[in-house]
C-alpha cells in the first residue's frame, strides 16, 4: 500500500454570496463549469497524489466518528462501534469503480435510513447520460489510482463539484452504508458518501423524500401527486415521464411511528421509498391491463399480490410478453397492476428534467427563474397568513404572466397560463447536527392590485394582506425542503409570498418558477434613497486659517490642486495610517474624485473645492473606523452595507452586489481608497441627481451633453 499524504484545501473565506453574484457572468455554477466545492480541485489534488505517489486523505471530512453522525450514529453510539475507514484496495482484491455500466442492483441498503436517496440513485441507473453528469466519466480503481474521487450535485441553483477520498466506514470487513449486490463495485457507496460530506455527515441522510435526490441529481422540479385523488391520466403521464428519462419515486403513508418500516400483508414496506422503473398496458384475458414495474432499494422484500415474480396471472399471458417483460428484472423489482399501484401507494413523485409540460402531448420546454431570498428574524421572517400582523413583511416576488398556453390539449380548459413554482429551504441537513431540522413552508400567490400593475417595484403591505385573499397557493405548509405546485391563472401580474408557518423561524431558501410560456419575474426590493446631511459648502473667507496655509502648502504656486498632487498628498496622508490596508489611491481615482469634486471645471480643485472634499474623507475615515469590526483595516460586505447605511445610503440588493463587484479587492474585502471613492461617488451622483430632480418626482431628463458630462467625467 502507498503511503497516504494528507493535502491541504485552502479556503478564502470571503463571502460566498457575493462571490457567486460576481462569477454568475462567467458561467460558474453551471454543469459545465461546476463549483468547487470547499476549493478543491479534483484534477490538481489527484495530480499532486500521483506525483508525490500517496493516497489522497480527505481532511476536511476525515475518516472519523464526526463524519458519522451526531447522534445515533454520534461517536459515543452503540452503532458505531466497530467502524473501522478501509479503502475498497483493502476490502477486495480487484476493487472496481462501474462493472459493464451502471444498474440498479449496484445501489443496496446498509445500515442508514436513506432509502429515499438510494431510490434516487437507482433511478439515476435508467438513463446513462443522466447518470454521467453526476458520476463523471474516467475513474477507476486501475488507471491513474490516488484514492480521490469525485461527483457533480446540483445544490440550490448551482452544480458543485465534490471530491472524496475512499476511506469507506466497515464493520467486520463490509461496508455499513450503501453497497453494491457484487461486493467489488463501488461507485454507489462513494457517490453516498460525496452527497453525505455535502450535508454535514452520514447521519444527516437519514429520512426524506425521493424527490430531495432526484433534483440534487438532476437540477430539475419535482411534482407530486397524491394517488387518492389521482388524475385521470396519471398512467399516460408515467408512460411519459419513463420516455424522457424522468425519476419517479413512490412512498405509502405512516399514520404512527409505530408504522415505519412496517410491512403490509402483501410484502410492501410503509415510509419507504421505492422507485418506478417500467410502465406497460398488455392483454389479459382480452381485456387492456396497465401495469407499472417499482423497485425497493432494499433488493429483497417484494409485493407478493397480482403481477407479483410468481403469481398466477402470469400463467395466462402470451409466454413472449411475459418474458419480455420480466427478462430484466432485478432482484428487489416488482410487476403490480395499476389499480393495486393506486390502491396501495400514498404519492408518487416526478421529476421532470427539461422540466417539460408532462400533461401537454407534445415536447414543450419551461421558461425557468429562480431567486435566492431569506428569511430573518425581526425582518423578513413574518410567518404565515395566520400572522396578519407580520405576514406581509416577508420576502415577495412579482410574476407577470404574458401568454396563454398553447390550446393543444385535448380537454382544454379556459384559456390561462401555466406554471409550476417551487420553494426549496436551503441548508436543513447540514445544520441537524446544531439541533435545526426543517422548517414548515410554503407560500400564497395574490394578485397586483390595479393601481400597482406594471410597477416595478411593489412591496404590499399589511392593509393589503387583511382585505384580500390569495388567487392560489401551495397545497400545504409541509416540513419537507421543497413544496411546489402547479398552477393556471390568467394572463396578469402576481405577488408571490414564500413564508414558513410560523413567524421569526430563520433560513436561507430558493424560489423557482417555471412558466409554460412568457412569463417576467421581479424580485420585490428596497426603494433606493439616500438620508444625507445638507451639504455645507464654506466660502473661502469662511474656511479655517489653519486650513489656508495647509492648502497653499500642497497646491504649491497656482493655489490648484491637480490629479497627481492629490495623488501625492492622499496617500503620504494614509500612509500615516497603520490600521489602514490600502495600496493606496490610484491616479484613477483621483482623477475621478477631481472630476466628481470639480465645479468650475478646470480639472483641478481650488479651495473651496478642496476644503469640500477633504471634510467628506475625514467624515469616511470614522465611518470605515466604526464598522470595520474585526479590525482587519478593510472592509467586508457586510461591514460595507452597515457602513453605507451609516452614511445615510438605503440601496437595493443590486447595487450592493455592484459596489463589491466595482471596489472590493479578488478577496472581496474594500480598501480604505476604495472604500472613500465608492462614498465620494456615490454621494455626488446622490447630489446630483437630487439637484436635477426639480420636482421631486425621481425622474430627471438629460440631453446629450448633460448625459455624457455625468457619465464620461464623473
Amino acid at each position: 500500500m502507498s503511503e497516504e499524504v494528507i493535502v491541504p484545501v485552502y479556503c478564502t473565506g470571503v463571502s460566498a454570496q457575493v462571490q457567486k453574484q460576481r462569477a454568475k457572468d462567467l458561467g460558474l455554477g453551471k454543469h459545465e463549469n461546476a463549483v468547487k466545492y470547499l476549493g478543491q480541485d479534483y484534477e490538481r489534488l489527484r495530480n499532486e497524489c500521483l506525483q508525490s505517489g500517496g493516497l489522497f486523505r480527505d481532511e476536511t471530512f476525515p475518516a472519523s466518528a464526526a463524519s458519522l453522525g451526531f447522534k445515533e450514529l454520534g461517536p459515543n453510539s452503540s452503532k458505531t462501534y466497530g467502524v473501522k475507514w478501509k479503502r475498497p484496495t483493502e476490502l477486495c482484491r480487484n476493487p472496481l469503480f462501474i462493472i459493464d455500466g451502471a444498474t440498479r442492483t449496484d445501489v443496496c441498503q446498509g445500515a442508514l435510513g436513506d432509502c429515499w436517496l438510494l431510490a434516487a440513485i437507482a433511478s439515476l441507473t435508467l438513463n446513462d447520460p443522466l447518470l454521467h453528469r453526476v458520476v463523471p466519466h474516467g475513474q477507476s480503481f486501475q488507471n491513474g489510482y490516488a484514492g480521490i474521487f469525485h461527483f457533480q450535485i446540483w445544490q440550490f441553483g448551482e452544480w458543485v463539484d465534490v471530491v472524496v477520498d475512499d476511506l469507506l466506514p466497515t464493520k467486520d470487513g463490509k461496508l455499513v452504508f450503501v453497497h453494491s449486490a457484487e461486493g467489488n463495485e463501488f461507485w454507489s457507496a462513494l457517490l453516498e458518501k460525496a452527497y453525505a460530506k455535502l450535508n454535514g455527515c452520514y447521519e444527516a441522510l437519514s429520512g426524506g423524500s425521493t424527490s430531495e435526490g432526484f433534483e440534487d441529481f438532476t437540477g430539475g422540479v419535482t411534482e407530486w401527486y397524491d394517488l387518492r385523488k389521482p388524475p385521470s391520466d396519471l398512467f399516460q403521464i408515467i408512460l411519459k415521464a419513463l420516455e424522457r428519462g424522468s425519476l419517479m419515486g413512490c412512498s405509502i403513508d405512516i399514520t404512527s411511528a409505530f408504522d415505519m418500516e412496517a410491512v403490509t400483508f402483501k410484502k410492501l414496506v410503509k415510509g419507504h421509498a421505492y422507485s418506478v422503473t417500467g410502465g406497460e398496458q398488455i392483454t389479459y384475458r382480452g381485456q387492456r391491463v396497465s401495469l407499472i414495474r417499482i423497485r425497493n432499494p432494499w433488493g429483497e422484500v417484494e409485493w407478493t399480490g397480482a403481477w407479483s415474480d410468481n403469481s398466477a396471472e402470469w400463467n395466462t399471458v402470451d409466454p413472449s410478453v411475459g418474458q419480455q417483460l420480466r427478462i430484466k428484472m432485478e432482484d428487489g423489482e416488482f410487476w403490480m397492476s395499476f389499480q393495486d399501484f393506486l390502491r396501495e401507494f400514498s404519492r408518487l413523485e416526478i421529476c421532470n428534467l427539461t422540466p417539460d409540460a408532462l400533461k401537454s402531448r407534445k415536447f414543450r420546454k419551461w421558461n425557468t427563474t429562480l431567486y435566492d431570498g431569506t428569511w430573518r428574524r425581526g425582518s423578513t421572517a413574518g410567518g404565515c397568513r395566520n400572522y396578519p400582523a407580520t405576514f406581509w413583511i416577508n420576502p415577495q416576488f412579482k410574476v407577470r404572466l404574458e401568454e396563454v398556453d398553447h390550446d393543444d390539449e385535448e380537454d382544454s380548459r379556459e384559456p390561462g397560463c401555466s406554471f409550476v413554482m417551487a420553494l426549496m429551504q436551503k441548508h436543513r441537513r447540514r445544520e441537524r447536527r446544531l439541533g435545526k431540522d426543517m422548517e414548515t413552508i410554503g407560500f400564497a400567490v395574490y394578485e397586483v392590485p390595479p393601481e400597482y400593475v406594471g410597477q416595478p417595484s411593489v412591496h404590499l403591505k399589511r392593509d393589503f394582506f387583511l382585505s384580500n385573499s390569495s388567487r392560489a397557493r401551495s397545497e400545504q405548509f409541509i416540513n419537507l425542503r421543497e413544496v411546489s405546485t402547479r398552477f393556471k391563472l390568467p394572463p396578469g401580474e402576481y405577488i408571490v409570498v414564500p413564508s414558513t408557518f410560523d413567524p421569526n423561524k430563520e433560513g436561507d431558501f430558493v424560489l423557482r418558477v417555471f412558466s409554460e410560456n412568457k412569463a417576467g419575474t421581479v424580485e420585490m426590493d428596497d426603494d433606493i434613497q439616500a438620508n444625507l446631511p445638507d451639504e455645507k459648502v464654506l466660502s473661502e473667507g469662511e474656511i479655517d486659517e489653519g486650513f489656508k496655509q495647509l492648502f497653499r502648502q500642497l497646491a504649491g504656486a497656482d493655489m490648484e490642486i491637480s490629479v497627481t498632487e492629490l495623488q501625492t498628498i492622499l496617500n503620504r496622508i494614509i500612509g500615516k495610517h497603520k490600521d489602514l490596508r490600502t495600496k493606496g489611491f490610484s491616479l484613477e481615482s483621483c482623477r475621478s474624485m477631481v472630476n466628481l469634486m470639480d465645479r468650475d471645471g478646470n480639472g483641478k480643485l481650488g479651495l473651496v473645492e478642496f476644503n469640500i472634499l477633504w471634510t467628506k474623507i475625514r467624515g469616511y475615515l470614522v465611518v470605515f473606523r466604526k464598522f470595520d469590526l474585526d479590525k482587519s483595516g478593510t472592509m467586508s460586505a457586510y461591514e460595507m452595507r452597515m457602513a453605507l447605511e451609516s452614511a445615510g445610503f438605503k440601496l437595493n440588493k443590486k447595487l450592493y452586489e455592484l459596489i463589491i463587484t466595482r471596489y472590493a479587492e479578488p478577496d472581496l474585502a474594500i480598501d480604505f481608497d476604495n472604500f472613500v471613492c465608492c462614498l465620494v461617488r456615490l454621494e455626488t451622483m446622490f447630489r446630483f441627481f437630487q439637484a436635477l430632480d426639480s420636482d421631486k418626482d425621481g425622474i430627471v431628463t438629460f440631453d446629450l451633453v448633460k448625459w455624457i458630462q455625468l457619465t464620461m467625467f464623473a
